[in-house]
């Protein structure tokens, strides 16, 4: 597994009732056709996509986001740069976590400064441009690589409540 594989799963997840295309998902998260194409074959022989590769497995994958993600792809704070928003800063935990310390994917368009935090894949800025649901589902995941045991708490729960229905 490669951590651009959580963002196309996640896609993969959003898009499941709608149809789509290996092109179409590499338009929408600005990857190459072909970076697609292996990591739907990583996520089906990791057996986190069944049928013809169109369905996330659903229980195997929050396995891994809730297991798996914090010690397979880390991530420490680092200087303070300008960004977008993620983790405990970013929609849907920002409702629930007040803190003056903010967490950002670094990008020059961003409109916020804060501890930069590398995000899974780097055209995630800009894919996230483009939907809002992808961008609060990856922002629960980082909180889940970098937060403290009750922002994990909280991104768990969400998590489990949109992949799990």
């Amino acid at each position: 597994m490669r951590p651009q594989d959580v963002v196309v799963l996640i896609k993969v997840l959003l898009e499941e009732d709608a149809y789509w295309t290996q092109v179409s998902l590499a338009r929408s998260l600005f990857m190459s056709q072909s970076e697609i194409s292996e990591s739907l074959s990583r996520s089906r022989y990791s057996r986190l996509l069944h049928g013809k590769g169109r369905k996330v497995a659903r229980q195997p994958f929050m396995g891994l986001l809730e297991f798996g993600i914090p010690f397979i792809f880390p991530q420490q704070p680092g200087n303070v740069v300008r960004g977008i928003p993620t983790s405990h800063s970013a929609p849907p935990l920002k409702e629930e976590i007040i803190s003056e310390q903010n967490y950002v994917w670094p990008y020059a368009k961003g409109y916020v400064r804060g501890q930069s935090i590398l995000p899974l894949y780097y055209t995630v800025p800009q894919a996230i441009e483009l939907d809002k649901d992808l961008y609060e589902m990856l922002a629960l995941i980082d909180a889940l690589r970098v937060g403290r045991v009750r922002e994990k708490n909280l991104a768990l729960e969400m998590l489990k409540q949109q992949i799990l229905l």
